[in-house]
């Protein structure tokens, strides 16, 4: 992603006007690489996410909620012992370097006012978050790096902070319009390959921005030029427009400015600061890798278990398509008998009449020569009844089967919409109830109970203000269904496809259109059909919805129902949440 130096300029700029003299308040780290502080700016409570995530390293304002794990880790422990109460004095950057110094000034342990930095160092697999004291030693670090893997520059407690080594590219943004206009009418080549030129020779450009330089300078060196003056003197201004390049209706890139070198192929969407950019633009996909990283354990397991089943499914229904014949065994068997006068001991096949045809066409039999007569006969009514007894047993093998299948499949679906620990804490216990998973030994209360996990159900509001209730697992979806929702309310699920339960809370009384339809929208986005154009949702009240004796989790029952035909859309999930 075009996570640039020129980027970070903008969103420091956003940061610094925002946060600066603001103080500390809480602080938290929800992942090994992500810190949280949150902020009294002014007026406002704000968060600031440090990122020092190998592919998604940032600073931003961020209002997405972020689960916290029950036990503080030990650098978030010593974040909260040097960092609350303190005041943002500012945040600086050195020039074209995706690095952000926030220098604070706060007490220490005798009540005196010292000075406390945080440097976040967004440099793709080695991004830091750095902790320093008054005098730049390093007091801890997310990611820690000796001697033996950074011989160049060690970053450990107790050492003095070295910034990262220079990169020995020019920095565009100190040279002056003569000087870099002569830079480059000097050194770019004609045509293909300035953009690879501009990343070679300039520090703090993304490939992004190289090639649009080169697309609207038109492959000549005196527009390329004219293009790189324009951006160093955006970038003096503090011109900056926070844009995200949407392609097929999916975002795919971000920039601080627009970019027309894809032509009416990509949608330019504009967003109000960089902070709200980066929201919208990370939050699905960092979710989706928190996700897959936490519980990636029993997500190997439950796809392990998936796959067993559906080559058992596969394996049985070959052996039942086989057994489909067995009429024609009793047939031949029956026949055998008719002409038992015709045949004689050693005989390997009976040509005879096949009366159980209309037309009492000659049909040849097979026979073991090692029989009799009469055995080959019991032999063709024994492969009768085993083919019998085998389709029943099948059929309920095949039945039991597929309703594991799609326990399995609607699993995997509900692992994909959790939101942090609690929700795989509670798919993981589950899993462990129904044997998919070994169980572990379960936590317990300081007053000796056990401790049961239970995750909220996402909520949202409807347009017109009804509570709306989405359930991020099966475990979830069975207690929201049937222990939680008033019976008046209204259940919503997408048709014949693996999903959320949705409930629309009503309470008693008719909901609008607009509410009803909103819901649907939801029970179809947090479903298999999420990519689909047009999603049918059945919706009916609560108090229809039944759940058969012995059922796997999540899985219910109703008769009366009627259908909405809804299209997702991500935007619309947003708005409803953010209206909680």
């Amino acid at each position: 992603m075009p996570f640039d130096a020129i980027f970070m300029t903008a969103l420091a700029g956003e940061l610094r006007d925002k946060l600066t003299g603001g103080k500390v308040d809480k602080l938290y780290q929800p992942a090994r690489d992500e810190a949280v502080l949150h902020m009294r700016a002014g007026r406002d409570n704000v968060r600031l996410l440090l990122s020092a995530s190998p592919a998604h390293p940032r600073a931003q304002l961020t209002h997405v909620p972020r689960e916290n794990p029950e036990t503080p880790p030990m650098f978030c422990m010593l974040l909260r012992k040097h960092f609350t109460g303190a005041r943002l004095l500012e945040v600086t950057q050195p020039s074209m370097e995706r690095l952000l110094d926030f220098r604070f000034e706060t007490l220490d342990e005798l009540g005196d006012r010292v000075e406390r930095r945080l440097v976040l160092e967004c440099i793709g697999r080695k991004s830091n978050l750095i902790m320093l004291d008054g005098a730049g030693r390093v007091t801890d670090c997310m990611r820690r790096a000796d001697g033996d893997l950074s011989v160049k520059r060690p970053v450990m407690p107790g050492l003095y902070y070295q910034p990262p080594q220079p990169t020995g590219r020019l920095d565009p943004s100190t040279m002056g319009a003569a000087e870099l206009r002569a830079f480059v009418l000097a050194n770019a080549p004609e045509g293909d390959g300035q953009d690879e030129w501009l990343l070679d020779s300039f520090n703090g450009l993304s490939p992004l921005i190289a090639r649009e330089l080169l697309f609207q300078g038109e492959g000549s060196r005196e527009g390329l030029a004219q293009r790189l003056e324009q951006l160093m003197d955006r970038l003096r201004s503090r011109d900056f427009v926070p844009t995200v390049l949407i392609k097929d209706g999916k975002p795919m890139d971000f920039t601080f400015q627009p970019v027309l070198q894809y032509g009416p192929k990509v949608e330019l969407k504009r967003y109000p600061t960089f902070s709200a950019l980066l929201d919208d633009f990370y939050e699905q996909k960092e979710a989706q890798e928190r996700v897959k990283q936490r519980g990636q354990d029993f997500i190997r397991s439950v796809t392990q278990a998936r796959n067993r089943t559906a080559k058992k499914i596969v394996n049985q229904e070959g052996d039942l398509a086989k057994t489909a014949d067995r009429e024609r065994l009793r047939q031949f068997g029956d026949i055998i008998t008719t002409n038992l006068h015709l045949l004689s001991k050693g005989q390997g096949v009976l040509r005879a009449q096949n009366y159980y045809d209309p037309t009492c066409t000659e049909v040849d039999i097979p026979l073991d020569p090692l029989l009799s007569p009469q055995q080959n006969a019991a032999k063709y009514y024994r492969d009768y009844k085993k083919a019998q007894k085998a389709e029943e047993m099948l059929s309920i093998q095949l039945e039991k089967n597929r309703i594991e299948l799609d326990y399995l499949d609607s699993v995997l679906q509900m692992i994909a919409l959790s939101e942090g620990d609690k929700d795989l804490q509670e798919i993981r216990q589950e899993l462990m109830d129904n044997g998919y998973l070994k169980q572990h030994k379960k936590k317990m209360t300081a007053k000796g109970k056990q401790k049961i996990v239970h995750a909220k159900p996402m909520e949202f509001r409807s347009s017109a203000g009804l509570t709306i209730l989405v359930g991020k697992n099966n475990s979830q979806n069975d207690r929201l269904t049937l222990k939680d929702a008033d019976k008046r309310d209204l259940w919503l699920h997408a048709q014949k496809l693996h999903g959320s339960h949705v409930i629309l809370k009503t309470g008693g009384v008719g909901p609008d259109e607009r509410s009803l339809a909103e819901a649907a929208m939801l029970a179809a986005w947090f479903s298999q059909g999420r990519e689909s154009g047009q999603v049918p949702v059945d919706y009916t009240p609560v108090k229809v919805v039944k759940k058969p004796a012995g059922a796997k989790p999540g899985f219910v029952i109703y008769h009366t129902y009627r259908t909405l035909y809804v299209t997702p859309s991500e935007e619309l999930v947003r708005t409803l949440r953010s209206g909680k």
